[in-house]
């Protein structure tokens, strides 16, 4: 059976970045959340706005350049992966479906959110540049397929801190 698996939204993040890094790897790791607003006319035909927040986590130099460059608020563009994480809390399962991003692009005017100078165009991430990750491989248990990729994974479910 065929599977494809693609999401793409454009929104901005809901809460203010808090970088955190694995405590072996120390990979960078950004978990936040995009308004996707849909604007629709209702029974009265008054025109409303309907918000879906929609979590979604980064990884890697993707996670750096969130930190560094956006804040609560901020426009951007993402393209990822859907992924479910299962956990039992209080004897209770419990489950979270969200975003890994692999794409990216900021929208709007960005600048350092540390209060800094801009970096130099020629480093600066702009409207134009889209940043990718690397593909951080799915940990799959013996009943999925195989990644289309063959990359090590870089990071151990283990070791995150959340």
């Amino acid at each position: 059976m065929a599977s494809y698996n693609r999401v793409v939204l454009i929104g901005n993040l809901t809460r203010d970045v808090e970088l955190r890094y694995t405590p072996s790897t120390k990979m960078a790791i950004c978990q936040n959340a995009i308004a996707v607003n849909d604007r629709r006319k209702n029974a009265a035909g008054e025109w409303v706005d309907d918000t879906t927040f929609v979590d979604v986590t980064f990884f890697g130099r993707l996670a750096e350049v969130v930190g560094q460059y956006l804040g609560k608020g901020s426009p951007i563009f993402v393209e990822g992966r859907l992924k479910l994480d299962t956990w039992e809390k209080d004897g209770q399962k419990r489950s979270k479906l969200y975003v890994i991003v692999e794409r990216m692009q900021l929208l709007g005017r960005n600048e350092p959110s540390d209060g800094s100078r801009p970096r130099p165009a020629a480093t600066t991430p702009s409207s134009n540049r889209v940043a990718e990750a690397p593909h951080y491989p799915i940990m799959h248990d013996e009943m999925h397929a195989p990644e289309m990729h063959s990359e090590e994974p870089l990071y151990d479910k283990e070791e995150l801190p959340f």
